[in-house]
């Protein structure tokens, strides 16, 4: 396998709403901060790859647009995946696999503000069955929570202990949404949003963006003291119908998570994609993680949850820990789908 890195990372200052700016206007300054960070100008990116949807921005091809931002002239070599930015750099990875190329750069983005994003997401269920119905992705995630719940697989105290831990961490994170003191009994007086759900279990709607740079081998060392190694990746996939699937288990991330490496040594920190507080109790069982792991210190998508973005951005605060030396080896996860239905599963290290 060569070796790749994570050497540059940028991010937006996460709000409810980017009403006084478009996406292209959004990823502009990230963009020259993710660059200057890797030291390098666009001559050096030899291969540009984005994640968004089209549903969020409401018209088709909407990413055609957003490559002003980089700028397509002269031409350049670029993709796009209807996903989170996390299975972009996945496809940035895979053809840096293949010695095409040594530098990548990896931009997503996503304003969930101008629509109803409960109902956009539902597009994402299987066309025949589930789709018309429109069912919405917060009445899919308190189906799941209900499921683990009276399986036992958790309770409403862990799940509000979650969402307090989550934001107590996210006050060191300048780019995050929520933050705060809340202790969990204050959470649990709260009235169900969702049954079983309350709102503290839920993500925030949110407008952002994140950049990631990726380099190979001796262009990594070249340009980065510290090079957040990729030594183990994979992604997994899950039935669309959520009827044949365990909702208290997330297979996909086991098998991933396996494939990838994860048990194969000692994980300092863990950036977890989970949307839903009752998700990260999933995630961290199927990891196996124990208590000495350090899990989402940027309070993760609890605290800012820009859709398209969300998971990039946990690749982004992961190799961040590495860069800074307080992390060894670190796991960044991604999902994508209803119910934990993808998962991207990547183990970065300092050596």
């Amino acid at each position: 396998m060569r070796d790749v890195a994570i050497i540059s990372f940028a991010q937006t200052e996460h709000q409810r709403a980017v009403s006084h700016i478009n996406e292209v206007e959004m990823l502009m300054p990230l963009l020259g901060e993710a660059l200057r960070g890797a030291g390098i100008g666009k001559d050096r990116v030899d291969f540009v790859c984005s994640g968004s949807s089209d549903y969020l921005a409401g018209q088709p091809f909407s990413f055609v647009m957003t490559l002003d931002a980089f700028g397509p002239w002269p031409p350049i070599s670029e993709s796009h995946v209807d996903m989170d930015g996390a299975w972009a750099l996945y496809e940035a990875w895979v053809k840096m696999q293949m010695g095409h190329i040594d530098v990548a750069l990896i931009y997503a983005y996503g304003k969930s503000s101008p629509g109803e994003i409960r109902r956009v997401l539902s597009r994402q269920l299987d066309p025949y069955y589930l789709g018309p119905l429109w069912v919405d992705s917060v009445s899919l995630a308190a189906l799941q929570a209900r499921c683990g719940l009276e399986a036992g697989a958790f309770t409403v105290e862990q799940m509000a202990e979650v969402a307090a831990a989550r934001r107590r961490q996210a006050k060191s994170n300048p780019f995050a949404q929520l933050s705060g003191d809340v202790d969990a009994s204050t959470l649990l007086a709260q009235e169900e949003f969702v049954a079983p759900l309350r709102k503290h279990d839920c993500p925030p709607i949110t407008d952002g963006a994140a950049v990631v740079v990726l380099a190979a081998g001796d262009v990594a060392r070249e340009l980065c003291e510290r090079p957040a190694w990729i030594r183990g990746i994979d992604h997994r996939i899950e039935p669309h119908a959520l009827g044949v699937r365990d909702l208290t288990r997330s297979v996909s991330t086991e098998q991933a998570a396996a494939r990838a490496g994860v048990g194969e040594g000692k994980v300092d920190v863990v950036e977890l994609h989970a949307p839903f507080t009752h998700q990260e109790l999933i995630l961290r069982e199927a990891l196996a993680l124990d208590d000495a792991v350090v899990v989402n210190p940027s309070g993760g998508a609890l605290c800012a949850n820009p859709i398209m973005a969300a998971g990039l951005i946990r690749f982004g605060e992961a190799a961040s820990r590495i860069w800074r030396g307080e992390a060894d080896r670190a796991v960044a996860h991604a999902t994508s789908g209803p119910c934990l239905q993808q998962n991207l599963v990547c183990v970065l290290e300092g050596a």
